[in-house]
């Protein structure tokens, strides 16, 4: 059983991380409002942007032309998975979430005997995923240094998987996020961005309107694919950005009250052991006294 010193250091040490966990819960929530105006601001313009490239793609198709970034090299065999994790621990299962998804593709893809190969930005996912798949690393982004994203990160990121699919070094490309939906739900998302792939809404939003394009389709499309790569990629670093500070308010939150919680049992155990030791020294006491 533990003395009365050992339970009053632990309530203090208890009571000085409760004060870290809350002070980190209210950074998060500050840091998370303006991430999820970041967020919910740039979809539109993504959605509306992958519209017009989802009208020009199917345009180029039909007559049968497209830059490469569209069509592909013709086959599926290497291919290049964008693992975009956070700098920082501390937000609950965020990263866990994307990773888990990631080794899923990798052993589907190996399954069907593909070529992986994997780039990581943010170190999580990195320390997750190297000692497993340390060999299929060819590449890492820093952004510890970065203090807010913004697109020009997301640019560079970007330069770096064309040079490498115009070096021939792959043939798809995906992209893996965590898309913000609430405080406590952040889902782990797959995106394709080379070659490009328009699904859904966006590729239904305009491939029923007729338009005259000037220059021709094709040319549009080899000046827009390699920006279409960079925001939809941008738009992935800022709903990680959200849902990064979310999971780590909820998960402050959590270890906040986890916290709470224990120091009650901590003290109530405290209480107790006092009450022992009090009436011990009275039994003593009394016990005394009778023998005189």
């Amino acid at each position: 059983m533990p003395s009365l010193k050992d339970l009053k250091n632990r309530i203090d040490s208890v009571k000085s991380t409760r004060k870290i966990t809350k002070a980190m819960q209210m950074v998060a929530a500050a840091k998370l409002r303006r991430a999820q105006e970041a967020a919910e601001a740039a979809r539109p313009y993504a959605e509306r942007f992958n519209a017009v490239m989802a009208g020009l793609a199917g345009s180029a198709q039909e007559l049968g032309q497209g830059p490469k970034l569209l069509t592909g090299t013709g086959k599926d065999d290497v291919q290049l998975l964008v693992v975009m994790t956070s700098e920082k621990g501390l937000c609950g299962g965020f990263n866990t979430s994307i990773v888990r998804l990631v080794r899923y593709q990798i052993e589907k893809l190996r399954g069907e005997g593909k070529t992986v190969k994997i780039l990581t930005v943010g170190k999580k996912g990195r320390e997750q995923l190297k000692r497993d798949y340390g060999d299929l690393f060819v590449g890492h982004i820093d952004l510890s240094e970065v203090k807010r994203i913004g697109y020009a990160n997301a640019q560079d990121i970007a330069k770096d998987v064309l040079a490498r699919f115009d070096a021939g070094e792959f043939d798809v490309a995906k992209i893996y996020y965590a898309k913000f939906e609430s405080v406590i739900s952040q889902k782990p998302q797959e995106l394709q961005v080379i070659p490009a792939k328009f699904e859904g809404e966006a590729a239904e939003a305009t491939t029923s309107n007729l338009y005259d394009y000037e220059p021709d389709e094709e040319a549009i499309l080899a000046d827009l694919l390699p920006k279409s790569v960079a925001t939809q990629i941008f738009a992935g670093l800022l709903e990680n950005g959200a849902s990064e500070q979310g999971a780590r308010m909820s998960a402050m939150d959590n270890a906040t009250r986890n916290a709470g919680d224990m120091i009650d049992r901590l003290t109530i155990e405290y209480n107790r052991s006092r009450q022992a030791v009090i009436t011990n020294e009275l039994i003593e006491i009394i016990s005394g006294a009778e023998a005189l």
